[in-house]
């Protein structure tokens, strides 16, 4: 049988994350896993074309992740405080590949993440980290859209 020794819960640290937590909870609680936080700060790349100092890019972005570090810690603190095993990293890059690749890096078993719900012109123009992981992603991943859960069930629905 399989079993879940390590569960990983990407976090955008959008108002899904913290809906998403109870679900995340109860699967590391089940199976006794070790949980992974995982925050993937975009690059900003698409930025060099503009007259920015590369320079500038590099201290925005350094600060950004160590802002970036201590908000995730600060999520794990408020939602995982009593687990014993939870580990926080915040990664550079592309969402959805960052996160398929810490799954292999780190053995994952299981992901837990939270969906956006988006449709239409915000799908085409955003698209689907939690689709593309879905995808190609080496674990089993549990996506959870908040949107359409109640709100007595955790939820950000009706």
């Amino acid at each position: 049988m399989a079993q879940f020794s390590k569960i990983l819960f990407p976090v955008d640290l959008s108002v899904v994350s913290p809906a998403i937590v109870p679900w995340v909870r109860m699967m590391a609680e089940k199976f006794g896993a070790e949980l992974h936080l995982l925050f993937v700060a975009r690059r900003m790349e698409h930025v060099s074309t503009v007259y920015v100092a590369q320079a500038t890019i590099e201290s925005f972005m350094a600060e950004f992740v160590k802002g970036s570090e201590a908000r995730i810690e600060e999520f794990a603190n408020t939602n995982f405080k009593d687990m014993p095993s939870c580990r926080t990293k915040v990664i550079l890059g592309d969402a959805a590949e960052e996160i398929v690749n810490y799954v292999e890096s780190e053995k994952i078993d299981l992901v837990v993440m939270g969906t956006h719900g988006r449709k239409g012109l915000d799908r085409i123009l955003f698209g689907s980290v939690a689709e593309r992981v879905i995808k190609h992603s080496a674990a089993p991943v549990l996506s959870i859209n908040p949107y359409r859960l109640s709100k007595e069930a955790g939820g950000l629905g009706k």
